[in-house]
């Protein structure tokens, strides 16, 4: 038997160690679950639906925010990109840790003091209500599908290598798993059930990330030089897979591909609609501050453990057999487990489905996160502000919510099953040029300019977005190459896989045409309390 057929044999198709894999799978679903249901019976109004009643302290926030934030693409993603492509995967790591530099020194605050449950809050305090919040709904629910679709796509990827299931209709089974329970979650538990859910996830992932990098630098005695020579040797690159240029560096193309993702990477986090209104469940702005250092650090330490396991992974496994599991390397990971506990002995069995396992809570929890923000926004901004025209009662607002889990779960399932072979580091960049790029340059302009106008908002997030979305859809990754959305066709116009280096600029370049161009009279009476509310704190919900 082929060393390909043999782990996968060993990680889904022996009945004997099944039972196991399920009985844990299953323990950790039940207890989330429980969590949530627990969380549930205390969400009695708005503010528990939205944001947790601001009832969470600075360290409980910033380990629900390592939480949401330690996705399938931090932990499935990266690690089999660095195992696949070595140190041009890495830079996702750095991009997405960078990243919270931006989100501490401009947003954190000023986001917690300015608005109330979402980011509509703040562009709506000093701009025409209808418009701002109907376009803010918008970008909020596009980048959280985008997002989305990276935690299904690794969801129905791992639960399928679990369970020895091949066929397309299995997988897609498996997605559309997650959507349910994603809804059951969010309906259940709001914002309480959800950041309990993430805090009990980050733990776990930490603890995971923490037993496999000390299992592999035990298996090179602690010699790093070791485990990266074995990694570079097994790759079949040679050196070249410790330096730079393996993925982004063949050509002119992936060059401006790279500096395109770096791009969307670091600007991204700050316009990330499920991380911004983490910022609303902390009672002061100070808290606000904390959580996000203690974000800072967690994320920090657990991206450095990606080193271990995505080399470790390229040091142990030959790289066929982890593209034969997974064509862009999401299951390095769970299978790094396998060949650390043995692939043909119980704890092998036992360490794939407790990495896995812990992967999956992972991806639940996120997807909980993503799907509240996108559902409360709809329901906030939407129904309750443009709809309903602030005439909607708490109990409608709430209901409208929970029925928008449930469009946006569907939506989900659909897009995710088609995502379900590619690489979800890659499609979670694409949600951080989106958010952005419509979200990022709105939020500063709001928050930080004076002149800003109504007209130079809706630009900038329409713009944004519109330029954004377009340009991925005429891009690789929906078509013209075997790693695409739709491999059998192609209508791609666009060279590069992320669209930042175009439609970042282009959402702050049109902020400021919109504004300068618009006949509009900015209320200097709104910003300047805007201004003083941001700064500190009066009037703060």
């Amino acid at each position: 038997m082929s060393p390909v057929a043999h782990t996968l044999l060993a990680a889904g198709e022996a009945s004997q160690h099944r039972p196991l894999i399920v009985t844990l799978f299953a323990v950790f679903v039940v207890a989330t679950l429980c969590i949530t249901v627990w969380a549930g019976r205390q969400t009695r109004g708005a503010a528990d639906f939205y944001a947790g009643g601001r009832q969470f302290t600075g360290f409980q926030n910033g380990l629900a925010v390592s939480g949401d934030y330690m996705s399938a693409a931090s932990f499935l993603g990266i690690a089999g990109a660095i195992a696949l492509f070595g140190y041009d995967g890495f830079l996702y790591s750095v991009g997405f840790l960078v990243a919270w530099l931006v989100a501490l020194l401009l947003v954190a605050e000023p986001l917690r003091n300015s608005g109330r449950y979402t980011m509509g809050d703040v562009l709506a305090y000093r701009m025409r209500q209808r418009p701002v919040r109907t376009a803010a709904g918008v970008s909020t629910i596009v980048v959280s599908v985008f997002y989305l679709l990276a935690q299904m796509a690794g969801a129905g990827v791992l639960v399928s290598l679990l369970l020895g299931i091949t066929s397309d209709g299995g997988k897609i089974g498996v997605v559309a798993l997650v959507g349910v329970l994603m809804i059951v979650y969010v309906t259940i538990g709001g914002m309480k059930g959800t950041t309990w859910v993430q805090m009990v996830k980050a733990v776990l992932l930490i603890v995971g990330a923490l037993l496999l990098t000390f299992l592999v630098l035990l298996k090179f005695h602690f010699n790093v030089s070791d485990l990266l020579g074995t990694a570079a040797a097994n790759s079949g690159k040679g050196t070249a897979f410790l330096e730079p240029g393996l993925k982004y560096g063949a050509t002119g193309t992936s060059k401006l591909d790279f500096v395109s993702l770096g791009i969307a990477l670091v600007l991204g986090t700050a316009g990330l609609p499920h991380i911004l209104i983490r910022f609303y469940t902390v009672p002061t702005a100070k808290a606000a501050r904390k959580s996000v250092i203690w974000a800072i650090s967690l994320i920090g330490a657990f991206y450095l453990m990606t080193l271990a396991i995505g080399f470790g992974a390229a040091a142990l496994i030959k790289p066929a057999e982890i593209i034969a599991s997974n064509k862009a390397g999401t299951t390095a990971a769970p299978l790094l487990a396998l060949h650390l506990g043995g692939v043909d002995s119980s704890l092998g069995a036992i360490m794939l489905a407790t990495i896995s396992a812990v992967a999956f809570a992972t991806i639940l929890a996120v997807v909980a996160g993503l799907t509240l923000a996108s559902s409360s926004s709809f329901a906030h901004d939407i129904y309750a502000n443009v709809i309903r025209k602030g005439q909607a009662t708490e109990k409608q607002e709430i209901g409208a919510a929970r029925w928008a889990t449930v469009g946006i779960g569907a939506v989900s399932i659909l897009l995710g099953a088609l995502a379900r072979d590619m690489n979800v580091a890659g499609l979670v960049a694409l949600a951080f040029a989106v958010a952005a790029s419509a979200n990022l340059p709105t939020l500063l302009y709001s928050l930080f300019w004076k002149r800003f106008t109504t007209t130079g908002a809706l630009w900038s997030i329409y713009g944004g977005l519109v330029t954004a979305v377009g340009l991925v859809l005429f891009s690789p990754v929906v078509s013209g190459s075997p790693a695409s959305m739709f491999p059998g066709v192609d209508f791609h116009w666009f060279p590069l896989e992320n669209p930042g280096i175009i439609s970042i600029p282009v959402g702050f370049l049109l902020g400021i045409a919109g504004t300068l161009l618009s006949k509009e009279d900015p209320d200097a009476g709104k910003y300047a309390e805007l201004e003083v509310r941001s700064l500190t704190g009066t009037g703060a919900h």
